[in-house]
Formats: structure tokens, sequence, C-alpha cells
């Protein structure tokens, strides 16, 4: 499928208009980030992210109150209308504090401002673990199974801590477990007259020692530069040195100015865009492939033409692909960004960034330079000059 025919674009012409929007990125990225710097997630600082959902609306400002200092943010999923609800703090790792250190500050915190309103009573939704729950019933026996418990009471509050799970891990009302196969009406009693049902419960707790975090850093750095090494050997080897040289120039281009973005727009860098960098690189490699080993077919049937022309001929012939492949992708990552929610909007935000940035430095970044080097050495190959079969096609030309 070819969108255009006969296409005749000046794409090299066009140069510095390319070479003035990625400075103008650049330049707008790289002072936020020299003033505010980059924010790390979790993942690379060390410390504890909580997720907790609340009963109604979040109460934002007073648990920024309560935590002054820490990370804040409501997580809201548009394809899960319930999560408007949901909270994520994040708290850094100290020195002296244990890994679960972060996760009983937020609980002790929550308990006080929204936890039990009944003196002496565990919260269900958050302090009863399976073991204690279990110890309660077998103690209260509300089935009458005497001696022949045996493992039946510890089923039960394992069954019965499960039901909080399609609430949220928020209960309401006793009465909701009423569905638990085991419960009756004295089980639910004992229940109501041990425990109160908080308005928030802590969904998940992650946590990462700063230790740990310095060493994910310093792995990603160098897992995003030996990306590059690799792709530079192998564009020179399938190519020329310069090719790979401006392949791997464009995309490092590519990975500057989405974390300079990164920075202006306020998004943590974690693990998962760490992935998103790798994806985009990959990607934008990729196209850059596809326009240089185009150059080189055009090289061999066009050996007169100014090498500039050559080019520009290349990226009109795959200019249908390009579009095909990267409007097709950046749609796809655009939903994702949309209706992705909170936890994947620092990663489809890089996906979109670099799907964009990716596909005009192929033809605005990697091709001029190899064009302009071409230009400073006076010639207008770009036939790899070891191969043999390269050597057979210019034989051929002269004679």
């Amino acid at each position: 499928m070819e969108f255009f025919h006969s296409v005749n674009i000046d794409w090299m012409g066009k140069t510095k208009y390319f070479v003035s929007l990625s400075l103008i990125l650049l330049a707008i990225g790289w002072i936020s980030v020299f003033r505010q710097g980059l924010q790390y997630g979790i993942d690379f600082k060390g410390g504890t992210l909580v997720d907790v959902a609340f009963a109604g609306t979040p109460p934002l400002a007073q648990v920024r109150a309560a935590l002054p200092g820490v990370s804040v943010k409501p997580i809201s999923d548009q394809l899960d209308p319930a999560s408007k609800n949901d909270i994520e703090i994040g708290l850094e790792q100290k020195e002296d504090q244990t890994l679960d250190a972060g996760r009983t500050q937020v609980l002790d915190v929550l308990e006080k401002m929204y936890g039990n309103e009944q003196a002496g009573k565990k919260d269900f939704n958050n302090q009863v673990d399976t073991a204690s729950l279990a110890a309660y019933l077998t103690q209260k026996d509300p089935l009458n199974l005497g001696t022949a418990a045996g493992n039946r009471y510890h089923d039960l509050a394992a069954d019965l801590l499960a039901a909080r799970n399609p609430h949220r891990g928020i209960l309401t009302s006793f009465d909701e477990l009423r569905s638990v196969p085991g419960v009756n009406s004295a089980v639910l009693s004992d229940l109501s007259s041990q425990y109160s049902l908080g308005s928030f419960a802590i969904r998940d707790a992650q946590s990462v020692g700063a230790t740990v975090g310095s060493q994910l850093r310093h792995q990603a750095v160098y897992a995003t530069l030996y990306a590059l090494a690799g792709m530079l050997i192998y564009v020179a080897f399938r190519f020329e040195l310069v090719y790979g040289a401006a392949a791997v120039i464009a995309v490092f281009h590519d990975v500057l100015i989405t974390l300079g973005l990164f920075s202006l727009f306020h998004y943590e860098i974690s693990l998962t865009v760490i992935a998103a960098l790798l994806t985009l690189v990959g990607y934008s490699m990729n196209d850059t492939i596809v326009i240089f080993d185009r150059v080189r077919e055009d090289v061999r049937l066009m050996r007169r033409e100014p090498f500039a022309d050559i080019v520009n001929k290349a990226i009109n012939q795959t200019l249908s692909r390009t579009i095909l492949t990267s409007g097709l992708t950046l749609l796809t990552v655009l939903v994702l960004y949309l209706l992705g929610g909170a936890a994947l909007r620092a990663f489809s935000f890089a996906m979109v960034v670099g799907v964009v940035v990716g596909t005009y430095s192929s033809f605005g970044i990697a091709a001029p330079i190899v064009v302009a080097w071409n230009k400073f050495h006076g010639t207008g190959t770009a036939v790899r000059a070891g191969s043999a079969a390269d050597k057979r096609v210019v034989a051929a030309a002269r004679r």
C-alpha cells in the first residue's frame, strides 16, 4: 500500500528547519533539566510506593499536609471508574529505615486520620492477616466445629480476606461477606464485635533500597550505551562507519529530547520508562536503516546524480512505508497515553515522543549527516568499499 506516488520533496533542502527544531527542543528540555533536574522514580532513588484506595473522594490536601515532603498523587484509569478514588504515595528511602518502614509510616498516619473510629478494634481492611483472623475464629468457634475444626477456620479466614479484593480492598459493611462459603450470621456478628471497617485500604506497597536504586540507575545508563554501541558496530559493518555514526547520533538525539521533555513535564523516570527508551532506540534505528538501505540501492543506479538528490529520492521512496508504520504505532501509543491510566502515563509519554522524534530524526538528522560527510569529503558514493558485490557494481558501471 502506498499513500504517495511520484513524491519529489527536497528533504535535504529543509535540513536547516529540522536542525533548528531539534535545537529548540533540546534547549527547552535541557534548560529544564539543568534548572530542576530529572525526577527519578522509586526504582532509581530507593523508597516505597504505596497504593491507597479510599471509599470516597481521596483527601489529597490532608494527606499531603500529614506527610510533608512526600509525593502524593492521584491514580485515575479511565477504563476503571473506581480508580478515581485511588492515590499513590511515594516515600524516599532513608539510610536508617527498613524497607517496610515507609508502608508502616503511611499506615500509621492514615489510621490516625481516617482509620478506626471504635477504640480497641482493629481495622479489618488493613490490620488483619490470615493467621490472626484464623486464631480469632478458632477461639470464638462461630460454626460450632469444636475439636473437628482442623484447618477449617484457616481456610475461612483466607476466603474472608480474599473477599475484599472485588471491593478494591475496602469493605464498607460486613454484610458484603455473606457470599463467602461457610459464612453465617454468627461469623458476621463475631467479626463486627472484634473489628471495624476503615475508610481506606492499602492495596499495594513496593519498596526498593537506596543502594539497589543507585545500582539500577547506573545499569540503566549502561544498558542504553551498550545498545547504542552495538547498533553503531552493526550499521558500520552493514554499510559504512559514517552511516553507523549518523544513526547513533540521531538515536542519541532522540533520547536527549525525550529526557528533556520528561523534565519539562515533570514525569518520573522508572524502569518501565527505560524500557520505553530502549524500545524507541530500536524503532528509530530500524527506520533509519530502511532509508540507508534504499540510499545504497539508489547509489548503484544513480551514480552520476548528486548524492543529496539520491538521498532525497530514497526518503521519498520510503515515505509511504514510514507513514504506515509510524502512523499506526503513534495511534496505538497515543491511545495508551490517553486511556492507559496514571500507571502507564510516563511509559506511554516516552513512546509517543519517541515515535514522533525518532521518525523525523531518520530523515531530518541521520540522512543530512551522511550527506554533509560526503559533501565534506567531495564524494557522492555511499557504497561500502569492502563489499565484493559493490565492487562488481562499480566495475560494471565503469565499463
